[in-house]
């Protein structure tokens, strides 16, 4: 995201996003949920924000939103850890996948996994037709 002054880092970015949720939210109904992420090269570090539809901005470690949360959610929790390699993320979020396969109501067969790092961003895993994605 650019500014007039220059580009924004993505804690700058995640901000500015929560604050025109809250400007929104006061003119009117206004009903979003974001998962904002990235990696920030003047802090050489990598970050996830947690904002939700009333405007609550969290900086976390993992998340997921809507009702596959309630399945995905406990996984993160007891398979996380700090300082994961690229290896051991993927792995959970597969487990994630498999858990929504067997558990959830919808047949979700399209999935994408993704990693954004210091060299952008890459598809690690695309199952499915995810050509609408």
């Amino acid at each position: 995201m650019n500014a007039d002054a220059g580009t924004l880092s993505l804690h700058a970015q995640a901000n500015f996003t929560r604050g025109e949720l809250a400007k929104a939210i006061r003119k009117g109904p206004y009903q979003v949920n974001v998962l904002l992420g990235g990696y920030d090269v003047d802090s050489d570090e990598s970050a996830l924000y947690w904002l939700d539809y009333m405007g609550t901005l969290q900086k976390v470690n993992y998340g997921a939103q809507g009702y596959a949360s309630n399945f995905t959610l406990s996984i993160m929790d007891r398979d996380y850890q700090e300082n994961l390699t690229e290896k051991e993320a993927v792995a959970i979020v597969e487990k994630c996948m498999n858990e929504l396969n067997t558990r959830f109501l919808i047949n979700q067969t399209n999935f994408i996994i993704k990693v954004v790092d210091k060299d952008g961003i890459k598809v690690v895993r695309e199952d499915g037709d995810t050509s609408d994605n």
